[in-house]
């Protein structure tokens, strides 16, 4: 996915970016950037999450970064959940992976996933 770096935070690496789906927050993995780059970057979702409650249906029909406080949420298409637990959020072109526990899940439908943590990657466009 194509970011632009909006700034850095205080925190060490952390950068504010914006996409063609909204703006968020995470952790840059790779050589220094600078307010207004912009990159192609890998979506990481460090934590395990927890089906019904991290990863929640969602309302609104479309694909969506925001944050909330601390948190960045994001919206997408629960393309598949495998038996060990690894599941894929479509965002637009893009498939972010996370790893979940918990209840089933209705696949093909809109989800939020809420979380504290993302890393990003460089990748070439």
């Amino acid at each position: 996915m194509n970011i632009n770096i909006l700034g850095t935070s205080l925190k060490k690496n952390e950068v504010l970016f914006a996409s063609e789906f909204g703006e968020g927050r995470g952790t840059w993995c790779g050589a220094a950037v600078a307010a207004g780059e912009t990159c192609g970057a890998e979506f990481e979702l460090p934590p395990l999450f927890m089906r019904w409650v991290d990863i929640v249906p969602a309302h609104g029909g479309r694909c969506e970064i925001r944050m909330d406080g601390n948190v960045v949420i994001l919206t997408g298409i629960l393309e598949n959940i495998e038996e060990d637990g690894t599941g894929y959020l479509r965002l637009g072109r893009d498939v972010i992976m996370f790893e979940c526990l918990g209840e089933p899940m209705a696949l093909g439908g809109f989800v939020e996933i809420r979380t504290g943590e993302i890393k990003l990657y460089p990748v070439n466009p």
